[in-house]
C-alpha cells in the first residue's frame, strides 16, 4: 500500500540510511513502470484482458494494491530475530505466537506455492513471501476469519483511493468488487485493487470462480502476480522488484523482507480465527473518507470475459461498513441459513479403504498405502468439494510428502479425499493420523500407524582379529561387523552389543570385559548402535577387568542378524630361561 510523504513512522521504527538509500534506488529503478508491461495473465474466471499500467483517465499506475495502506508491525523482537537489513515498521514483541498462521490461510499459501512450482518452476516462489504479504496486507485474513472454503467472513477492504492522503484511482469496476462506483478500494486478504484483480484473479479452490475475498484465490493470484515478467524470486534483485511491484514503497519492501525471514525461521498452523491482527498501520494520522459500501461483491462468472457482472441484490437490513481500515470486516451476514454449504451436509467421515485403519512401515520408508477419508451424508450419500484435514499426532518424525505434518485435501466427485504419501522417519513406535472436515465438527476417522526398526537378517565379522587382553588392560583391536538384508547392505540398522553371561543367555555379564560409558564407567550392554550407509558397524573399545577367562560378545540386529565374538583375558607369559650347565666335577 502507499509510500506517502506524509507517513510518520511510530516510535521504535528503525532505519538504516545506507539500506534505505539502496532500497529507494531499487524503488526508483524497478518500479512497475520501469520493468515493462507485465505479461498477459489469463484468469481462471475467463478474464483475459492485458494487465493495465495506467487507466485512460490518468489514474495512478495500477499495481497490485494501488499503494494502499498496510500494517507496519514488525516480527517479534524476541522470536526469531528479524533480518538485519533495513528494519522499517512498528516493533512488536508478542513472542512465538506471532509465528502461528491460521490453518486454512497457511494451506492456501502452500497450495499456491505448489501450483506455481509446477506451472512456473523458474519463478521459485516461496510460500513465506505470500505469508509475509498476507501479514502486512490483512493480518492473515484478520487472523484466519474465513469459512471452510477459504472465503473471508465479511469483506476486507481498504480506504477509497481518492487522492486524499492516498493514491488517486478512479472507479474501474463499477463498484462490483468494492461497492464504490466513484473510486477503487483494495479488496480481500491480499488487498488487490479491482483493476488489477480483473486480469490477475485466479480460481485457487476449484469452485469455478475467482473471488478476491477467498484466500485460496487471492493467494494464487498473488503468486502469479509476483511470478510475472520472468522473475526468479530466488535472486535478490528479482525478489525486490516483485515486492516493489506489489506496493511501490521502500518501507514496504523492508517490512515484507523482515516477515519473509521470520517465517523462514519457523512457523506453525493455528486454528482458523485464532490468529492475532496487527495493531499499527502505515496511514495512521491521515484523513479517511467513509463511503457507503454494498453487499459482498460477486466476481464475473466463469467463461464470460470482459466487463464484470453486477453484484447480487444485498441481503435485507445489511448495514454499510466503514471501509477505511484494511483488515476490518464489514458487518454483513454470512450466507443465508436456508442455503447449506456442502460441508453442512456432511454427517461423518468413513474410511474408503477396505484394508482398515492400521498402517505399518519400516523406518525411513513410505507406508504401504495412502490413507483417505470419504465424506458422507446422514443417508450415506457422497459429498464432493469439501475439505478434509489430515493431521499427524503423537511423538513421531513421520511426515506427509514435503515434510508436512498437516495436509488439507478436497473431496472428489465420489466424496473421497486421499492424503499425500505418508513416510516414516527414523523414530520407531506408534502414532495417529486424524481426519476432520474443515470448518464443520463431525465425526472423523483416526488411523494408527506403526514404524518398525530397519531389519538385517545377517551379521558377519569383518576384522578377523583374535581379541585378547591382560587383566586390567584393554583389547588391542575393535570389533567390526557388516549387516545385510536379503544379501544387500543394511544401512541405518539399529544394533545391540551385549557381553553375555553364556552362550545360552541374553543377559549381560556382571564381570569380565566391558565398554565404557560417557563418564568412563564400565557398561556391558550397548543399545542405539547404528550401521552406516554400507551396513558397517565398528564397536567402541573393549577393556578387561581383573578376572581371567574366555568371554562372549554378542551383536544382534532386528530381523535376526547375530554374530558372537570370543574375548580372552589371560596373564601374559614369558619364555623360561635355559638352565645353566652344571660345573664340571673334574678337577
Amino acid at each position: 500500500m502507499a509510500a506517502h510523504k506524509v507517513r510518520r513512522l511510530r516510535k521504535g521504527a528503525a532505519t538504516t540510511a545506507a539500506a534505505a538509500l539502496a532500497v529507494a534506488a531499487l524503488s526508483a529503478s524497478q518500479a512497475p513502470g520501469a520493468t515493462g508491461a507485465p505479461d498477459t495473465l489469463q484468469a481462471s474466471a475467463g478474464l483475459n484482458a492485458p494487465a493495465p499500467e495506467a487507466s485512460a483517465d490518468g489514474n495512478a499506475t495500477a499495481n497490485a494494491t494501488g499503494n494502499s495502506p498496510y500494517y507496519t508491525d514488525l516480527p517479534p523482537l524476541d522470536s526469531p530475530a528479524p533480518s538485519p537489513s533495513a528494519v522499517i515498521g512498528t516493533p512488536v514483541s508478542r513472542g512465538e505466537g506471532e509465528a502461528g498462521i491460521p490453518a486454512t490461510v497457511l494451506d492456501a499459501y502452500k497450495k499456491a506455492e505448489a501450483e506455481l512450482r509446477a506451472t512456473k518452476p523458474g519463478c521459485n516462489l516461496p510460500w513465506q513471501l505470500l505469508a509475509a504479504i498476507g501479514k502486512v496486507e490483512s493480518g492473515q485474513a484478520r487472523g484466519g476469519n474465513v469459512t471452510a472454503d477459504g472465503t473471508t467472513i465479511g469483506r476486507i477492504i481498504g480506504p477509497q483511493l481518492d487522492g486524499n492522503g492516498f493514491a488517486l484511482i478512479k472507479d474501474t469496476d463499477h463498484g462490483v468488487y468494492d461497492g464504490n462506483s466513484s473510486y477503487d478500494q483494495a479488496i480481500g486478504p491480499m488487498q488487490f485493487i479491482p483493476s488489477t484483480w480483473a486480469w490477475a484473479g485466479r480460481d485457487g479452490n476449484g469452485d469455478g470462480k475467482a473471488d478476491p475475498n477467498n484466500i485460496y484465490d487471492a493467494a494464487l493470484a498473488a503468486g502469479h502476480y509476483l511470478c510475472r515478467g520472468g522473475w526468479d524470486l530466488s535472486q535478490e534483485r528479482d525478489l525486490h522488484s516483485a515486492i516493489l511491484s506489489y506496493n511501490n514503497s521502500s518501507d514496504y519492501l523492508a517490512l515484507v523482507l523482515n516477515w519473509v525471514e521470520y517465517y523462514r525461521k519457523g512457523t506453525h498452523s493455528v486454528p482458523d480465527g485464532s490468529g492475532g491482527v496487527p495493531a499499527h498501520r502505515s496511514d495512521e494520522g491521515l484523513p479517511r473518507t467513509s463511503v457507503p459500501v454494498g453487499p459482498h461483491p460477486v466476481g464475473p462468472k466463469p467463461g464470460k470475459p470482459g466487463k464484470p457482472t453486477k453484484p447480487a441484490n444485498p441481503p435485507k437490513n445489511n448495514p454499510s461498513p466503514d471501509p477505511t481500515t484494511p483488515g476490518s470486516p464489514s458487518p454483513e451476514p454470512t450466507p443465508p441459513t436456508g442455503t447449506p454449504t456442502p460441508s453442512d451436509t456432511v454427517d461423518h467421515l468413513v474410511s474408503p479403504d477396505l484394508d482398515g485403519t492400521q498402517l505399518t512401515a519400516t523406518a525411513g520408508d513410505a507406508f504401504d498405502r495412502r490413507i483417505g477419508a470419504r465424506a458422507v451424508t446422514k443417508g450415506g450419500g457422497s459429498v464432493a468439494k469439501i475439505r478434509v484435514r489430515f493431521t499427524i499426532t503423537g511423538d513421531t518424525d513421520a511426515t506427509f510428502t514435503g515434510g508436512e505434518k498437516v495436509a488439507t485435501i478436497a473431496t472428489d466427485t465420489k466424496g473421497v479425499a486421499l492424503a499425500p504419501e505418508l513416510r516414516a522417519g527414523e523414530q520407531t513406535g506408534t502414532f495417529k493420523i486424524t481426519s476432520t472436515v474443515v470448518g464443520h465438527p463431525v465425526k472423523g476417522i483416526d488411523y494408527t500407524a506403526t514404524v518398525t526398526a530397519r531389519p538385517a537378517d545377517k551379521l558377519v565379522r569383518t576384522d578377523g582379529t583374535v581379541l585378547t587382553a591382560t587383566p586390567g588392560g584393554e583389547f588391542a583391536g575393535q570389533v567390526k561387523v557388516k549387516a545385510t538384508y536379503r544379501g544387500a547392505p543394511a544401512a541405518k540398522v539399529g544394533a545391540t552389543a551385549t557381553l553375555a553371561r553364556s552362550a545360552d543367555s541374553t543377559a549381560a555379564n556382571i564381570a569380565g570385559p566391558y565398554f565404557k560409558d560417557a563418564n568412563g564407567l564400565p557398561v556391558r550392554a550397548l543399545t542405539g548402535l547404528t550401521t552406516d550407509a554400507d551396513g558397517m558397524l565398528t564397536l567402541p573399545k573393549l577393556y578387561a577387568d581383573l578376572f581371567s577367562g574366555t568371554y562372549l560378545l554378542r551383536v544382534t540386529t532386528p530381523g535376526g542378524g547375530s554374530v558372537t565374538v570370543e574375548l580372552k583375558v589371560a596373564v601374559a607369559t614369558t619364555a623360561s630361561a635355559s638352565p645353566s650347565p652344571s660345573p664340571s666335577a673334574s678337577s
